[in-house]
């Protein structure tokens, strides 16, 4: 027969506290396991900072946290070989709900140890009265002479204390469960807990006699402690079933805030979310989130991996985060070490920088369109891919010198180029570069396929063009305009510089009577063919060491107006829509238009005014051409694909023909 020692109320301010707990504090009823496992854990890190101080001479058992299941009983119990408590401790910590013996214990031994004490036991401990009838607690204080004490509630303001007979020093508390709960004496339910919110705490935790947590936190420890290996392995156990990231930054502060973490950089997808955080937020190596937005700048929120502080202001449950000044610093912190990480890797392994740089890019770009001062951190660091061939075969790379602006020779050891052979540059390297050629603007293209045309004739006349070809670019440009405000930034398709055309072959006239001139007889043919009104057709001459090498034709979007129809096209969330107002550059240098033209001049009017076949041809070729030109610009929709093929076919058989 139990013998009472004591009965009593426990002390509150109000008359029932455990609705408002159920109801306020705790929206989800899986967390009561994180906080009794936390509090083990302070129990123990307590019993470790008493004996170092020498308050305790005693035999310290190895730390570990051990979780029995008895679906018989209908308990859960959660033991500890931590620093247990007193009768009186019972009474001061327990039933004084939220007074916080944690507090006051950090204050007393602030001296011993850096280790941090995870929480305030008196509300954490009653979050298990969400799931429990009752709830006991077998504990046996550290202290000499101490007395093993049980403490039992039934999740009323009524308690009891007895004593117990428990022998070792530690704490045990016991929860049975609710029927409604039971879900909870189901080991697999454990586990699963276990890893979400205390796989990282520092004590190893057992269930069925085995070791479920992992124990050690990589972010805890010392980078030069780890190796690559250890942080992809790291990786993949966050993120399974992902590819590898391309490179990680490991975050360690202790002023003035505490600050652990290691943050990977992702291989990016069109995709991604942008505004949905990957990051993992800890406090003191416990689980609180996967909601990182008020800590980590908007810009790197597809950033992923762990933060841990003990400085970032939680509510009571530790669900929500409260925005205040030290958040607002740590964000900046963690904008500045990034800027500082890529910053270094620029200048200490350049290759491995360009080999990233693919995603890596949209990172840095999309943190300048964000941030102002990580702007100016990485303005020197910004690459783009080119077209020029610098330096001699793979020996050399544009590298930012420290003495200057110039750009240095690098050893061979550090390729000039990624993985794909292709050479990177800054656009003040790419001005100075080209300001003989056309000074103050630069030439770029969005698509590789799709503008191949286009770019091979800028590169056969020495035009370097750069790629801005990822997703971000769109937006980007625009900023680029607003730092570079005497640059002009023209796409490849968008007009043609007057060095790529031939201003040595006028036209002829070729009617005396009406003064017209060669081009115009092709402007006259083309517009009659296409007949479209809103059609700009432009007869012009284009450089080429091979004639038949450059395109008959292009299509040419001036830049405002497709700038102005992907404005529109983003606020209206759809897909650009060609307009019809653009330009059909017709290649007059090319054989295949001078045949054009003079198949027209063969065409007979027949008597019935029907056009003969030479003049049916010419028409179909008309067509043809324009629409070979505008795929550069764009797909075909079905009618469009129809058409083209159908007078592909009819041209073909005209071709072959006897």
């Amino acid at each position: 027969m139990t013998t009472i020692l004591e009965q009593g109320n426990i002390s509150i301010h109000t008359e029932n506290i455990f609705p408002i707990i159920k109801k306020w504090l705790y929206s989800d009823h899986e967390i009561f396991l994180r906080e009794l496992v936390s509090n083990a854990v302070d129990a123990i890190n307590k019993l470790s900072m008493v004996a170092r101080s020498g308050e305790y001479s005693g035999e310290v058992s190895p730390p570990e946290i051990e979780i029995k299941l008895d679906k018989e009983k209908q308990t859960l119990s959660i033991s500890d070989t931590g620093i247990g408590m007193t009768a009186d401790e019972v009474k001061k910590y327990i039933n004084q709900v939220a007074f916080s013996s944690a507090e006051e214990f950090v204050t007393k031994y602030k001296n011993i140890s850096d280790e941090s004490i995870i929480g305030h036991f008196g509300l954490g401990f009653y979050s298990s009265f969400m799931v429990s009838s009752r709830v006991e607690i077998d504990t046996l204080s550290y202290q000499e002479g101490a007395e093993a004490v049980h403490w039992s509630c039934d999740g009323s303001t009524e308690f009891q204390i007895s004593a117990s007979d428990r022998t070792t020093v530690g704490t045990t508390i016991t929860l049975t469960l609710m029927e409604e709960e039971k879900e909870y004496l189901e080991s697999h339910r454990i586990k699963q807990l276990i890893t979400t919110y205390c796989d990282f705490m520092p004590v190893p935790i057992k269930l069925d006699g085995e070791v479920v947590n992992k124990h050690e936190a990589p972010w805890k420890k010392s980078p030069n402690s780890l190796t690559d290996e250890d942080y992809l392995e790291f990786y993949r156990y966050l993120y399974p079933y992902q590819e590898d990231p391309l490179l990680w930054i490991h975050l360690n502060t202790d002023y003035p805030f505490v600050v652990n973490g290691i943050l990977f950089f992702p291989k990016l997808k069109p995709d991604i979310d942008v505004t949905k955080s990957s990051i993992k937020l800890y406090s003191n190596q416990v689980f609180v989130t996967d909601n990182c937005e008020e800590v980590v700048p908007r810009f790197l929120l597809p950033l992923r991996g762990v933060i841990d502080s003990t400085d970032i202001p939680l509510n009571v449950s530790r669900s929500f985060l409260q925005a205040d000044r030290t958040v607002r610093k740590i964000a900046d912190y963690i904008a500045r070490k990034v800027g500082d990480n890529l910053k270094q890797l620029h200048r200490d392994n350049l290759a491995k920088y360009i080999e990233s740089w693919q995603d890596l890019g949209n990172f840095v770009k999309f943190g300048s369109l964000n941030d102002d001062k990580f702007k100016e951190q990485t303005k020197d660091i910004l690459i783009f891919r080119t077209t020029a061939k610098l330096g001699d075969a793979a020996a050399k790379v544009e590298v930012q010198s420290e003495e200057g602006d110039a750009w240095a020779e690098v050893s061979s050891d550090q390729p000039a180029t990624d993985a794909n052979g292709f050479y990177y540059t800054n656009l003040a390297d790419y001005l100075e570069r080209n300001k003989e050629k056309h000074e103050n603007r630069i030439f770029y293209a969005t698509d590789e396929v799709t503008q191949a045309t286009y770019i091979g004739l800028h590169k056969n006349q020495g035009i370097e063009v750069l790629f801005m070809d990822s997703f971000i670019d769109t937006h980007f440009i625009p900023s680029l305009e607003r730092d570079y405000p005497d640059v002009k930034f023209s796409r490849v398709d968008a007009d043609l510089d007057d060095t790529l055309l031939d201003k040595d072959k006028q036209s002829e006239i070729v009617d005396p009577a009406t003064n017209k001139t060669r081009d115009d007889q092709v402007k006259e043919l083309f517009e009659k063919a296409l007949n479209k009104p809103r059609l700009n057709v432009k007869p012009q001459a284009l450089k080429a060491d091979d004639a038949e090498a450059a395109p008959p034709a292009m299509v040419l979007l001036p830049e405002a107006t497709r700038r102005m129809q992907e404005m529109m096209a983003l606020m209206q969330q759809k897909n650009m829509e060609f307009p019809e107002d653009h330009v059909l550059l017709v290649n007059t240098a090319h054989p295949l238009i001078q045949n054009l033209l003079n198949l027209s001049q063969s065409t007979i009017v027949q008597a019935d005014g029907s056009t003969s076949p030479a003049g049916e041809m010419a028409s179909l070729i008309c067509n043809q051409v324009y629409d070979l030109a505008l795929m550069a610009q764009k797909g075909f929709d079905a009618d469009g694909m129809k058409t083209f093929v159908e007078r592909s076919n009819k041209l073909l058989t005209r071709l072959t023909e006897r």
